[in-house]
């Protein structure tokens, strides 16, 4: 999906139409090219700050890979383009520019 301000969002989704949810997924946001931030379900059960919408989390600047934080309203039991679509226009089209990735939130 391709939004304002050179930011594209990719979705990876396997759903279970039979049970009517969301099996796995990957949701990757890109901003002129660059991955500024992705959204996954692997666990990490060590990171105690991850427990709230575990297995849900994203990764985020500084250092994305390691950088890990909660991501509330991601679920398998219902869509979850709506919550990614207010996060890319809360949070990366709201300040647009260089350093935009910046503005990512730990929080929604």
């Amino acid at each position: 999906m391709t939004c304002a301000g050179d930011v594209r969002l990719d979705i990876w989704e396997l759903i279970d139409f039979e049970a009517g949810r969301i099996r796995s997924y990957s949701y990757e946001i890109y901003q002129a090219g660059e991955k500024i931030a992705w959204s996954d379900r692997f666990e990490h059960p060590h990171i105690p700050a991850l427990a709230s919408t575990y297995p849900h989390h994203k990764h985020i600047p500084p250092d994305i890979k390691h950088h890990r934080v909660p991501a509330p309203g991601i679920s398998f039991e219902q869509p979850n383009l709506p919550t990614l679509i207010q996060e890319i226009t809360r949070e990366v089209l709201a300040f647009r520019g260089p350093g935009a990735e910046q503005n990512l939130q730990g929080e929604t």
